[in-house]
C-alpha cells in the first residue's frame, strides 16, 4: 500500500535534469491543504463562520459576512504553536523516537471600516456594508520528526533483500535501457564528477563516492553502481519543517434590506517553506570500506499568489442564518533554492570492488556540498466552495456550522518558462500523479458561543477530510478541537482562543517500489491566540 512521500528522491534522471530537486504531488498537496484562520474568535468556534457574518474571519471565508458590521473596527492577533511527533518504522521493534517543534508568529491582523444608513432613510433598499483588509495566517508548517531503524536481511515474495538492497543507496543504481535510464544520463552523471559543477542529487552522489559508473567487459556504460555494503544497515534521519501560507485580503460585503448580504474578495497569497533534513546510513563490516554516510540537504521554497472570493449570506429568519461562498483557484509563483552536502566515512581496509577502483582512494572523512540553481514554477492549487448555517439564540449566544468542498486532485504544477530561472519542462508525468493520488473531499467545521453580560465563552470542533485516495480508513484526516473565551467592555475587545490538532502522516525516505521503509509520524500540536481589538 502507497502511503508514501518520498523525500529523498532524485531529480528524474532521465528527465528533469535541470535542477536537483524534484517538484512533485507532494508540493502541490501542501499548498492547497490550508487551515482555518482569523482571529481568536475565528478560531475559537471552529473556524465555521461562513453564514455567521460580522467576522474579520469572513475576509478569507465568505466577504459577505462584512456587511453586518455594524461598527468599524481594528485588531492584532499574535499567537504560539507548540507541536509535537511521535514516529516509527512500521514493523520495527524500536521504540518511537519523539521531537518537537514551536513557534511564534501572527495568525491576523486588519481594519474593518463599516458605514450604515440611519433607518430613517428609506431612499434606498441598500441599508450599507463594510471595506475590510488585512492579513491572515492560513497554513502553519512548523513540524519536526525523527527515527532511527536497522535494515536486517529479510525474504519479499521470492526475493532475499539484504540490508544494502534495502537502503538508500539502492535507489542510486541505474541500467542503461530500463525505466527511461539512457546512455545520456550516463554521460550527464560523468560530465557532472569531472567538472565538479553537480546539477542533481545524484549526481552529487557520485561525486562523494558513493556510486560508479559500471561497464561490461567490452568497456560499454551498462548503468550505475553503488558502493556495496554487507550485514545490518543502520538509519537514522531528522527532518525539520517551518514556515507558512499567509494572505492579505481586500473585501466588501454590502447589506440588502437587512435580509441578503453580499461580498466579493480578492487575496495575494505569500508563502515561505524551509526543510532541513539529515539522513544517515551506517555498517560496520571490516570487508567494506564505507563505513557511514550522511546527507545533509535544505529547501527553500517562497512563492506569491493570486485569488478572489465571492459570497452571500441570506437572513431567511431573524435567528436563521444561511450562507454560501466560492473562491477561485490560486494561481502562485513559485521559486526553490536547494543545497545539497554528504559527508562520507571510507576505511582504508575493505575490498569491495567499487571503492578501491577510485583514482585517489576515499580514505577518512570527505564533505561535498552544493547549492543549486534556483528553479522557477508555478502551482494552481484547486476550487473551494463553502456553505453554511447559522442560528442566533437572542442576545444568549448562538451556533454555527460549515461545509467545504476541495478539490485536491485538480491542483496543477505548472512550469515558468518566463522567468530566468524556469524552463519548459511539461510536468505531465506529475499531474497524472496528483489525479491519481489525491481525491476531492469535504472539510466540516462546527462552533457556538454563549454570552454572559460582556464575557463570551466559545467552543469549535473541525474535521478536514482526507485528501489521498489510498486511505480507505480516512487516517490522514486533520482534527481540530477549539476553546475560547472573550470580553467586550465599551468600545474594547479581548479574545483567547486555543486550538488543538491532531494528524497523521506517512514518510519514506526514499523509493524503491516498495521496499523501502516506511515511517508512520503522528503529529499533535497546540495554538493559543489572542486578539485584542477596537470598535469605533
Amino acid at each position: 500500500m502507497k502511503k508514501r512521500i518520498y523525500w529523498l528522491s532524485l531529480a528524474l534522471v532521465a528527465g528533469q535534469a535541470g535542477h536537483a530537486f524534484a517538484q512533485d504531488a507532494t508540493d502541490a498537496l501542501r499548498y492547497s491543504r490550508l487551515q482555518f484562520g482569523g482571529t481568536a474568535r475565528t478560531q475559537a468556534i471552529g473556524g465555521a463562520n461562513v453564514a455567521l457574518g460580522a467576522d474579520f474571519g469572513n475576509l478569507t471565508s465568505n466577504p459577505a459576512g462584512l456587511g453586518l458590521f455594524q461598527k468599524s473596527e481594528v485588531h492584532l492577533t499574535p499567537g504560539i504553536g507548540i507541536g509535537q511527533s511521535d514516529s516509527h518504522v512500521d514493523g520495527s521493534a524500536s521504540a518511537a523516537q519523539n521531537d518537537t517543534k514551536n513557534s511564534f508568529h501572527i495568525a491576523s491582523t486588519g481594519a474593518v471600516f463599516a458605514s450604515r444608513r440611519p433607518d430613517d432613510d428609506q431612499t434606498t433598499n441598500w441599508r450599507g456594508g463594510a471595506f475590510a483588509l488585512g492579513f491572515t495566517r492560513l497554513a502553519d508548517f512548523n513540524t519536526a520528526f525523527q527515527y532511527g531503524n536497522t535494515l536486517n536481511t529479510r525474504v519479499a515474495g521470492n526475493y532475499t533483500l539484504t540490508g544494502d538492497d534495502q537502503s538508500y543507496l539502492a535507489s542510486l543504481r541505474r541500467t542503461v535501457g530500463y525505466n527511461g535510464y539512457t546512455q545520456a544520463s550516463v554521460d550527464r552523471l560523468r560530465a557532472q564528477g569531472q567538472s565538479g559543477n553537480f546539477t542533481s542529487l545524484n549526481g552529487l552522489a557520485y561525486g562523494a563516492y558513493l556510486t560508479t559508473i559500471a561497464k561490461d567487459r567490452n568497456g560499454n556504460d551498462i548503468g550505475v553502481a553503488s558502493t556495496t555494503r554487507k550485514g545490518p544497515i543502520g538509519q537514522a534521519e531528522s527532518v525539520i519543517s517551518k514556515g507558512s501560507v499567509s494572505q492579505f485580503d481586500l473585501g466588501y460585503g454590502a447589506n440588502y434590506r437587512d435580509r441578503l448580504y453580499l461580498g466579493i474578495g480578492v487575496g495575494i497569497v505569500s508563502s515561505n517553506f524551509t526543510q532541513t533534513r539529515n539522513y544517515t546510513e551506517t555498517e560496520t563490516d571490516a570487508t567494506t570500506h564505507l563505513s557511514d554516510y550522511t546527507l545533509h540537504d535544505e529547501l527553500k521554497t517562497t512563492g506569491t499568489g493570486l485569488n478572489a472570493r465571492i459570497g452571500a449570506i441570506y437572513r431567511a429568519t431573524d435567528a436563521l442564518r444561511i450562507g454560501a461562498s466560492i473562491q477561485t483557484p490560486t494561481f502562485m509563483r513559485m521559486t526553490d533554492t536547494y543545497s545539497a552536502a554528504f559527508t562520507t566515512t571510507f576505511t582504508a581496509q575493505g575490498n569491495d570492488v567499487v571503492a578501491t577502483s577510485l583514482p585517489s582512494g576515499p580514505v577518512g572523512v570527505k564533505v561535498l556540498d552544493q547549492e543549486f540553481p534556483l528553479y522557477a514554477y508555478t502551482i494552481t492549487t484547486p476550487f473551494r466552495a463553502n456553505g453554511g448555517v447559522a442560528y442566533t439564540i437572542g442576545k444568549h449566544g448562538f451556533v454555527t456550522g460549515d461545509v467545504e468542498y476541495v478539490g485536491y486532485s485538480q491542483a496543477r504544477l505548472h512550469n515558468d518558462a518566463q522567468d530566468s530561472n524556469g524552463d519548459d519542462y511539461s510536468f505531465t508525468a506529475e499531474n497524472s500523479d496528483i489525479r491519481a493520488s489525491y481525491r476531492n473531499t469535504v472539510n466540516l467545521r462546527v462552533g457556538a458561543e454563549g454570552r454572559f453580560d460582556i464575557f463570551r465563552v466559545r467552543a469549535g470542533y473541525a474535521r478536514y477530510g482526507d485528501p489521498y485516495k489510498i486511505d480507505n480508513s480516512n487516517e490522514r484526516a486533520q482534527n481540530f478541537y477549539t476553546l475560547g473565551a472573550g470580553l467586550r467592555q465599551g468600545n474594547f475587545f479581548l479574545d483567547l482562543a486555543g486550538v488543538y490538532t491532531s494528524y497523521h502522516q506517512y514518510h519514506t525516505p526514499y523509493d524503491l517500489g516498495g521496499d523501502e521503509p516506511l515511517v508512520k509520524v503522528d503529529n499533535s500540536r497546540f495554538t493559543t491566540s489572542i486578539t485584542a481589538g477596537i470598535t469605533f
